[in-house]
């Protein structure tokens, strides 16, 4: 089970220098046409991110490999994709990078785009019910053995005693290595901007629901 870290707790340096560890830490985009308090919001927990795994990285040691989600290629290449879909995550790896830490693949290409093309399949506003279920189908069939694959390359690359930073969204299904500690990185603007996202969507039903009434 993953350890919140909303506060960072001082736990023993004894207990953690044996075995691998991930300290993972849910996505935030700031999305486009979002008002300017919601992208001040993503800025500060971007930063209350990199101040807690200052201090996390501070008793468990070296970060030694990056993994993020949509992300295939490994090294450089892989370095600069974070950099161009992520460029607040790209911040957080740098300085791990610039200390030798390893640019890990994280995802298979295929398993990836066929994944994305059925969830674009889904969202076109299909009709006929037979047709939604076959497609759903593959969809959920797909995005298992995706997952499968990216708990298989986190297995593969992390090696023994080895500490990893992922980056995911908060939802993912990925089952992690049950020999892996995993350390969940919850600052307190992350439940900042899931309140502001929550109180948007109510607005958003009120309104539809006046129209309707109308």
């Amino acid at each position: 089970m993953a350890e919140k870290l909303g506060k960072i707790q001082k736990p023993d340096v004894e207990d953690f220098k044996k075995g691998r560890k991930l300290i993972f830490v849910p996505i935030i985009y700031p999305g486009e046409g979002l008002p300017e308090d919601y992208a001040q919001k993503c800025s500060r927990y971007w930063e209350q991110v990199e101040k807690h795994i200052a201090e996390l990285t501070s008793k468990l040691g070296q970060v030694n490999a990056i993994f993020h989600e949509l992300i295939a290629a490994s090294g450089d290449e892989g370095a600069k994709s974070l950099k161009d879909i992520n460029n607040q995550g790209y911040k957080i790896a740098e300085p791990c990078i610039k200390k030798k830490a390893r640019m890990e693949g994280l995802e298979d290409v295929d398993l990836l785009t066929e994944f994305m093309d059925w969830s674009r399949c889904l969202m076109i506003g299909l009709q006929n019910p037979k047709v939604i279920s076959k497609i759903y189908e593959s969809y959920a069939e797909v995005g298992k053995k995706r997952n499968e694959e990216m708990a298989k390359k986190i297995d593969d690359t992390l090696k023994k005693d080895e500490i990893g930073i992922i980056m995911m969204q908060e939802n993912h299904q990925v089952q992690f290595p049950a020999d892996i500690q995993v350390f969940y990185v919850s600052p307190p603007a992350l439940d900042d901007i899931k309140r502001w996202l929550r109180e948007r969507e109510q607005k958003k039903d009120g309104k539809t629901e006046e129209k309707k009434t109308d």
